[in-house]
């Protein structure tokens, strides 16, 4: 955890620019002069969230590898309740617009990032967590090299579905067909954010299991997720019909959405497993492969067939959401693969590697012992 609080505050100076020049960055994108601005703006109120996030994500990765996320789950939901409270009293109340929002949004994380702190330095952890070291700085070079795979892979995906509504805003009169594949698109994350869930927990789970050297149990958890997971998305995809009506009253919108219904049914349904898919990668250390997979499948093939069925063959946004699908159907079969070819035991072995190189020579039961 030392390690990562050492990167990731690292990286949030690095993106400090970022936000620090968020309006003329805006600009240079042809954004409207007025969004570019209030954007400006309220980025730069939030750069205290930036480190928040810093501190925080490694914590989360703590007590999810401990098993003790329902105490993470608590901090966070009496944070939520505080969080809506300051909200109202702040912003709605006070009438301090996005400068209120900013710095209740600050305080509310800097908030969890205190409780958890001292959960965990309280001697809640007592094997885990044995107060700082120097030792954090050693093998950085590796680390970072892990880490910044998982950050690509994680940003390609992300960037990806930007990608397509950025596209999307390029068609003639775009109004119509962003608001239909803005809602599809909205709905696709509600429901990702249960594969998301997911995804935190296999990674941490498969990394647990192949630390340990239990190489049938990682690949039992894969299985679990993957089928849970994909439950879980065919259950979201009963009520795809009434979703639009949802979003807008605008006739228009929801019949451009509705020809759009088949199509984000098969996203969820990939969406449901392809998380999970890049879960089990980033616990078994793949970040590097898949981050070239992302590439080739999304950017590479994904978006330049959306660009041709969307502009050359005049499909519109049906067609670039088509060419988006196509490029995740690709990414989802080859993970699969690799997947089905993975040699459980050999990556456990890896794993008591990368433990030794980082963590120093601890004592870890053999595969025959772990089984």
């Amino acid at each position: 955890m030392q390690r990562s609080w050492i990167i990731c505050l690292a990286t949030a100076v690095a993106l400090l620019l970022v936000y620090m020049f968020t309006d003329p960055i805006l600009r240079l994108l042809r954004q409207s002069p007025e969004i570019s601005t209030v954007a400006g703006r309220y980025a730069r109120w939030c750069v205290r969230q930036l480190f928040a996030y810093a501190v925080n994500f490694p914590m989360q990765k703590f007590y999810q590898a401990q098993s003790r996320v329902w105490v993470m789950t608590v901090i966070s939901g009496a944070a939520v309740g505080v969080h809506a409270l300051l909200n109202w009293v702040v912003v709605a109340k006070l009438g301090r617009g996005l400068l209120g929002a900013a710095m209740v949004g600050n305080a509310s994380w800097w908030l969890i990032n205190a409780v958890q702190f001292v959960y965990v330095v309280g001697g809640s952890f007592p094997e885990a967590w044995t107060g700082f070291s120097r030792k954090a700085f050693a093998s950085l070079g590796g680390f970072v090299r892990l880490s910044l795979a998982s950050a690509v892979m994680l940003c390609l995906e992300m960037w990806y579905y930007t990608a397509v509504i950025i596209l999307v805003g390029c068609l003639k009169n775009p109004e119509i067909q962003v608001g239909a594949v803005s809602i599809c698109t909205n709905y696709n994350i509600w429901t990702l954010m249960v594969s998301v869930g997911f995804n935190a927990a296999v990674s941490v789970r498969v990394a647990n299991e192949l630390g340990a050297k239990h190489p049938k149990a990682a690949k039992f958890s894969v299985v679990v997720a993957v089928t849970t997971s994909a439950a879980v998305g065919l259950v979201t995809l009963l009520a795809r019909k009434q979703l639009p009506r949802l979003f807008t009253d605008d006739e228009q919108v929801v019949k451009e959405a509705a020809k759009l219904g088949y199509l984000l049914a098969a996203t969820i349904g990939l969406n449901s497993i392809q998380p999970v898919l890049s879960g089990v990668a980033i616990g078994a250390g793949w970040q590097s492969l898949v981050a070239w997979v992302n590439i080739g499948c999304y950017y590479l093939i994904g978006l330049p067939l959306a660009a041709v069925f969307g502009f050359k063959l005049k499909l519109n946004a049906t067609g670039i959401w088509v060419g988006m699908l196509i490029g995740t159907v690709l990414q989802t079969v080859i993970l699969f693969v690799i997947l089905f070819r993975t040699k459980w035991q050999k990556e456990a072995m890896l794993a008591e590697e990368r433990v030794r190189n980082w963590g120093g020579n601890v004592e870890l039961p053999t595969v025959q012992e772990a089984r």
